[in-house]
């Protein structure tokens, strides 16, 4: 697993789908982590652990200190990671207006 930093905006990973994006300074926001905004550490380790759940069994001893710096249990961070399944890669639909 390895995780990419691009131009300083944006980090990437190459097992996940995951991606952390800056909205300024040091905050950056985690795909998935709908609604919170984390520091540069913190999203570092959001998509450490969402890589090493890409990449097979996980060491729960891992995943426990990872998700610690996000303020989540192992497990808790499993279930996010596994419920927003985003594909960040894809430019979005644009919706119709129900009332056309």
């Amino acid at each position: 697993m390895a995780i990419e930093v691009v131009s300083a905006s944006m980090i990437t990973s190459d097992s996940s789908q995951h991606i952390a994006r800056c909205v300024g300074g040091d905050r950056w926001v985690v795909s998935w982590l709908p609604g919170r905004t984390l520091t540069g550490t913190q999203a570092v380790a959001a998509m450490a652990l969402a890589g090493a759940l890409s990449d097979g069994p996980p060491d729960w001893a891992d995943l426990d200190a990872m998700a610690l710096q996000l303020g989540l249990t192992a497990r808790e961070a499993v279930y996010l990671v596994a419920s927003e399944q985003h594909d960040f890669s894809r430019t979005p639909r644009r919706r119709r207006d129900a009332l056309s």
